[in-house]
This record gives structure tokens, C-alpha cells and sequence, in this order.
């Protein structure tokens, strides 16, 4: 009785509530209810060949496997978690996506080859503001239950680039072209590795980020996307 009274006081005082709906039926730990979460629209890419990730790639940067897990609409559910990782310091949603995306990689087999996870630095100046990397979140939601090491201090963003919400394709690539650095080929070197980020829309940072990995000898590399725009 005790704890239940104490269960209720502490509910009121931190409500609990679904992202998506606003319910407060939901699972401790979790951010949406069993609704919204079937709701999420999932991509299924990370099971097949050739998907619309693929195809964006294909030809600017040599890898093995690519695959998004949800897709990521204007003005949709997975825009808001991801605004509200990025945006309104809430870290927690990143590893909450990152073990969803952790669950469906456990259903394929095509990406099982990868040995280590690297998430996409971040510019300096707005890791040290939001207080974390958004990317380097995910890499630990996904880890829990996807199980492989987190290469975190392999390769560094060496240019604080401008943020690429309002730049066109073009302008894209020369942001962050050069932008990376690797820092550690020892640790690379001979590796099979996953570059992770939150979402694509023209691929450019993968493109320079993932290029520069591939500098290294005998890389092989995979791209884990948790949304496709």
C-alpha cells in the first residue's frame, strides 16, 4: 500500500507521459505507449538490399551496408523525439531510439559482420552546449541490446561547421568537407565499422565523415541511420 501511495505521489510530482499521445500508460523507461510506439513507421531497410539508403550512397562512398530505421516526416512523431534530443536536453530519448534501432538490427542478418559502432562527432562548440552528442547517445541505446563497442574517440569533427538544417545539398557537402579527422587508425585498422547518426537528408556528413574512415587500412564500413528524411 505504502509503495503504491509513494508510486503515485512521485507520478504526480514527474509525470510520466507518452510523447506522442500524452497518456500516462506507458512502461516505465519508455517514451511512447504501446500505440504510438506501433505507430512509429518503420522502414524495414536494415533487411533488404539496394533500399532507398543504399541508393543514396551508392556511389559517393564505399560501403558495405546502410539502412535507416524509421522514416522521418515533416512535422511527425520521430521529429518530435528527435527535437527533443537535440533541442530540449533530453538525452534519454537518444538511447531510447537507439535500442529500438538496436532491436531491429537484431532481425537481419546483414549488418552481423560489424564489429564496433562509431557515432558521428559532433561539432565541438554544440556538443559542449546541448552537453552531449546525440549520435554517441544512440550508439549506447543501440549497444544494450545490439551488443558491440562504441569507437568514440577514434575519428574528431576538426571544424566547428555551421548546422545544415537550412543549407541546400551543395552547400552541404562544402560545410563539411574536410571537416573530419581520424585519430586513431590503430583501432580502425582491419575493422568492419558502423558510422551512426539520428537522420540523413542528403548524406553529406556521412559522405565525409565515412570517407575519412575509409582512409584507413583495410576498413570496412556500414552506415546505421535511425531516421531517413
Amino acid at each position: 500500500m505504502l509503495k503504491s501511495i509513494l508510486s503515485d505521489f512521485l507520478h504526480l510530482v514527474y509525470p510520466h507521459n507518452c510523447e506522442g499521445c500524452g497518456t500516462d500508460n506507458l512502461n516505465k523507461g519508455s517514451f511512447l505507449c504501446a500505440r504510438c510506439l506501433c505507430d512509429l513507421p518503420e522502414t524495414g531497410f536494415f533487411s533488404v538490399a539496394d533500399n532507398p539508403i543504399e541508393q543514396k550512397l551508392f556511389g559517393r562512398i564505399k560501403f558495405e551496408q546502410a539502412g535507416a530505421g524509421f522514416y522521418f516526416t515533416k512535422h511527425g512523431l520521430l521529429q518530435h523525439l528527435i527535437a527533443q534530443l537535440k533541442y530540449k536536453h533530453n538525452p534519454e530519448i537518444g538511447r531510447y531510439l537507439g535500442k529500438l534501432i538496436g532491436y531491429q538490427l537484431l532481425e537481419t542478418t546483414r549488418f552481423k559482420n560489424v564489429e564496433a559502432l562509431i557515432p558521428l562527432p559532433l561539432n565541438s562548440q554544440r556538443e559542449q552546449f546541448r552537453g552531449y552528442n546525440q549520435a554517441q547517445l544512440i550508439c549506447e541505446g543501440i549497444a544494450t541490446v545490439w551488443q558491440r563497442p562504441i569507437f568514440n574517440q577514434s575519428i574528431i569533427r576538426t571544424v566547428n561547421t555551421a548546422t545544415q538544417t537550412h543549407l541546400d545539398a551543395d552547400n552541404r557537402w562544402e560545410n563539411v568537407s574536410d571537416a573530419f579527422s581520424i585519430i586513431d587508425s590503430e583501432q580502425l585498422k582491419g575493422k568492419h565499422v558502423a558510422l551512426v547518426d539520428d537522420v540523413i537528408t542528403t548524406g553529406a556528413s556521412i559522405e565525409s565523415c565515412g570517407n575519412e574512415l575509409l582512409k584507413v587500412e583495410r576498413l570496412k564500413l556500414s552506415i546505421i541511420i535511425v531516421g531517413a528524411a
